[in-house]
């Protein structure tokens, strides 16, 4: 695209002055663009751990990701051409909302900024998507990773799940008569199923990785099993359904089959407690991360319920947070935070030994 661009401007004579200067500009000098620093945002990587000494470390601090640069990755030639020619800062994220990874690449929903962002350090590049069969993207808050690579993205405003191969093309899309308000997304690979949270329907659709529509889980009410606005979902590696259901103010889990294993959390201001729980993960050794939004932080629990630690608190710094979303643990144990209004991702490495029993 941006390719087709400049060469489109290249045929049009007016503009062969100004591109001749833009490349002149960008070959003449030795030194790269200019970066933006803004503070708490950028990638360092102080040695900072959870709990705090001389407790045993479970977590620790990794890297801030706010922008491809922060993982190495450069714009191409033609991408810094054209950004000098349109006067176009750095693209940085504007306001992420959930985050996954595949050990090769990390795939970011920005709400804010209408686009599922896909960062391939190990290939040095990375993509944009705006658009789904043609169809701008309006407010993409959902990601999971699902087989052969694909790639689920929810659009709550669309009221759609939109689907995209392992080349990150538009495949297929996902709906239902009853949706309402698609937020969260996770994919089962054990039964090959796709959970989707519906805010505004209170209840679990549950599709097969084709689209197939499988059944659901859930209505509204604060009985075991019913849901008031649920907003994210995760699967643990033996099948198992976590529900964040938010205005219930505590999270359900549910066996293979759909029955309800547990529920746990209250409304409150005390550590275990949930003001406003959004994202939730499950790590090898079944400990519970759940995102709070409020209280600027992730608390983890054990696979019964029982509190043990909080990561996290209100701030611009390294592991800290400012009304913070989304949450994805990948097979090593890494912890993706979607840190929304300090606009980047947060990385964490679980230290495994000593978790849940």
């Amino acid at each position: 695209m941006f390719m087709l661009r400049v060469m489109r401007m290249i045929m049009n004579g007016r503009t062969c002055g100004a591109i001749f200067l833009a490349i002149t500009a960008l070959v003449g000098s030795c030194e790269t663009l200019p970066v933006r620093v803004v503070p708490g945002r950028d990638a360092i990587t102080p040695s900072f751990v959870w709990p705090q000494p001389p407790e045993r470390p479970r977590i620790r601090f990794v890297r801030v990701v706010a922008r491809p640069q922060d993982l190495g990755i450069e714009s191409s030639f033609w991408q810094r051409v054209w950004g000098v020619l349109v006067g176009k800062e750095e693209e940085w994220f504007i306001r992420p909302t959930s985050v996954a990874a595949n050990g090769q690449a990390i795939f970011v929903t920005d709400a804010g900024g209408q686009a599922l962002w896909i960062l391939n350090p190990q290939a040095g590049r990375f993509h944009k998507i705006q658009e789904a069969g043609g169809q701008k993207l309006i407010s993409p808050v959902s990601v999971a990773r699902g087989p052969h690579n694909r790639i689920y993205l929810a659009d709550s405003y669309l009221g759609k799940i939109f689907v995209y191969d392992r080349e990150e093309k538009f495949l297929d899309t996902i709906s239902h008569p009853d949706f309402r308000r698609p937020a969260g997304l996770a994919y089962d690979a054990v039964r090959d199923r796709l959970y989707v949270a519906d805010s505004a329907a209170h209840r679990i659709w549950i599709f097969a990785a084709d689209g197939k529509p499988l059944g659901a889980i859930g209505q509204r009410g604060n009985g075991n099993g019913e849901f008031n606005f649920p907003t994210h979902v995760a699967v643990d590696r033996a099948g198992r359904l976590y529900v964040t259901d938010a205005l219930n103010f505590r999270l359900q889990m549910f066996n293979e089959d759909g029955s309800l294993s547990g529920l746990f959390g209250s409304h409150g201001d005390s550590s275990g407690d949930f003001a406003s729980p959004k994202g939730v993960a499950v790590d090898s050794e079944g400990n519970i991360y759940v995102v709070d939004a409020l209280f600027d932080a992730v608390q983890i629990f054990d696979r019964s319920g029982q509190y043990l630690l909080t990561l996290g608190e209100r701030g611009l710094g390294p592991g800290q947070f400012w009304l913070p979303g989304g949450i994805f643990i990948d097979d090593r144990d890494q912890i993706y935070v979607a840190d929304a209004y300090n606009q980047r991702i947060q990385i964490f490495q679980y230290l495994a030994g000593g978790g849940a029993k």
